[in-house]
């Protein structure tokens, strides 16, 4: 029953989560304001994603969902480690961009 209704709201698109059986409430991707300077440092270092993904340890994949926009989370120790080669801090990475400005997703997947 618990499973049933969790997909039912998640079909409806409604959020999910505590308040229904302890589970974590997600805010729905479309909702967050948080923007990704990933481009920008790169192009100051002159280095390519791919170069970062093999720095870092990810998938180019991987960093191309956050430098898109797309990225739901990030691990710590990804951050971190993005950091730690682009000689920055996760402020100069991510901003929270005012609540008035949009969603934080690029114009054209909105």
């Amino acid at each position: 029953m618990l499973l049933r209704r969790l997909l039912l709201d998640i079909a409806q698109g409604r959020p999910f989560g505590r308040g229904r059986a302890g589970l974590r409430v997600a805010v729905p991707a479309h909702e967050h304001r948080i923007a990704c300077d990933l481009d920008r440092l790169l192009t100051v270092r002159g280095m390519s994603l791919a170069q970062l993904a093999s720095l870092v340890g990810v998938t180019v994949a991987n960093l191309s969902v956050l430098k898109n926009g797309r990225a739901k989370a990030v691990r710590f120790s990804t951050l971190t480690a993005i950091c730690d080669v682009l000689e920055c801090t996760p402020g100069d990475l991510l901003t929270v961009l005012p609540k008035d400005a949009g969603t934080g997703l690029p114009a054209d997947s909105e």
